[in-house]
């Protein structure tokens, strides 16, 4: 069924009240200057060619939606279990959805003649995919990594600089993702004529939630052809993990107009509710604390703050997740209730994350692993005709670490 839910026409770059442009001036050129070229990059058939052919022959489109039948008996042994698909962008090129974003950016780089990206990264995936198509594009390639999470991800950090690119470690702040992307911003200051910052997620100053989002809406385009394809009949829900909120916009972003599909992000619920020590911006009927709209890094917000407006601490055993604020139209899609957004544990993800290995042979990334403890925590709420997509945004090489140290002993 299709529902009265429209996009409305706003001011560009505006979802709702959130979005725009809060940046120092010597930004807003580079960034009117993004905004043209991507503008020109949607109706170009050239870069769109060029686009899809990397998407399909470099990165390993279109990726396959596979029914976790294993997962689903298991679910469904313990209640009222729904029909589960995986949408596996963990099979892409780099082990995760952020190629897509990083081919369509590394494009534009080359059409604005910027012969040097630029970018920052938490879980090492857009990093690794960013140093990725810089050394298939021939550009020069520097990425800003909190040293809490370089520590966190080694293996990223090896991939990165094994493809050429300059890894600078980021020792302000809480060392994380935020700090990161504060570094970043500070070297595109500097350098606006030979460098494109290839921001990595629906965040930041308009254009970039908005192309972030186009770049990785091929998700939800072949997920919804699959589908119907497989079950003749779209699903009741989707489910996909939220930091910044790419992987979730991509699969998300073809469904806004269909009523029936209900759609879930999860977030990191980390060690409890109480500020510093989770990083759920959306999830305040579950009482997490301390979200509230503000400005973050160009973008008007969900952010989470001290009661003094100071950006709070955050906390995940997730890399990918540990960041303060979110993308503005997932704020939107929140106040308009068509997206509902909850948090999962640490403890629940991981959980997750084992049980998904020994059900389906797969090994997911910490960030989707909480995608599937969402669905898990809410199986009681299921019925047996629900029909569920997870977009299984990474795979868990990255995170093997993490998991031998906390499941190591499980049996």
């Amino acid at each position: 069924m299709v529902s009265q839910f429209t996009i409305p026409a706003t001011v560009p770059g505006r979802f709702g009240p959130y979005g725009g442009r809060y940046v120092p001036e010597t930004l807003m050129v580079p960034l009117l200057e993004l905004e043209r070229s991507y503008e020109v990059a949607k109706s170009d058939p050239e870069f769109q060619a060029r686009f899809n052919d990397l998407l399909k022959n470099f990165a390993g489109r279109p990726t396959p939606l596979q029914l976790a039948s294993r997962l689903t008996a298991y679910l469904a042994d313990s209640g009222n279990g729904p029909k589960i698909y995986l949408k596996r962008e963990d099979l892409l090129h780099t082990g995760a959805h952020k190629i897509n974003n990083a081919i369509g950016q590394g494009l534009l780089a080359v059409q604005m003649k910027k012969p040097r990206v630029i970018a920052e990264t938490g879980a090492g995936q857009h990093g690794v995919a960013t140093a990725t198509v810089a050394a298939h594009l021939g550009l020069e390639c520097t990425v800003y990594m909190g040293t809490e999470d370089m520590a966190r991800q080694a293996l990223n950090v090896s991939r990165m600089r094994m493809l050429g690119a300059e890894v600078i470690g980021v020792e302000s702040g809480s060392r994380t993702l935020k700090d990161a992307i504060n570094e970043a911003m500070r070297d595109w200051v500097t350098n606006v004529r030979t460098t494109h910052y290839l921001l990595g997620s629906v965040l930041g100053a308009h254009p970039y939630p908005t192309m972030v989002r186009d770049f990785h809406s091929c998700i939800g385009r072949e997920a919804r052809a699959q589908i119907l394809a497989a079950e003749k009949r779209l699903p009741t829900h989707l489910f996909a993990c939220v930091g910044g909120g790419s992987n979730a916009m991509g699969l998300f972003h073809e469904f806004l107009k269909d009523e029936s599909v209900k759609m879930v992000g999860i977030e990191a619920g980390g060690r409890g509710n109480e500020l510093g020590e989770h990083a759920a911006r959306l999830a305040a009927a579950q009482g997490f604390t301390g979200a509230r709209p503000g400005v973050l890094q160009g973008t008007y917000t969900y952010v989470l703050q001290t009661d003094d407006g100071q950006i709070a601490t955050t906390h995940s055993v997730s890399a990918g997740l540990d960041y303060p604020a979110i993308g503005p139209e997932h704020a939107w899609l929140a106040d308009q209730h068509r997206a509902e957004y909850s948090a999962v544990t640490d403890a629940a993800a991981l959980d997750a994350a084992q049980l998904l290995a020994r059900t389906e042979g797969i090994i997911p990334a910490l960030e989707s692993a909480h995608a599937i403890a969402g669905v898990i925590e809410r199986t009681p709420q299921f019925t047996r005709e629900d029909l569920v997509i997870i977009n299984l945004s990474g795979r868990g090489d990255k995170d093997m670490d993490t998991y031998s140290r906390s499941l190591g002993e499980k049996p």
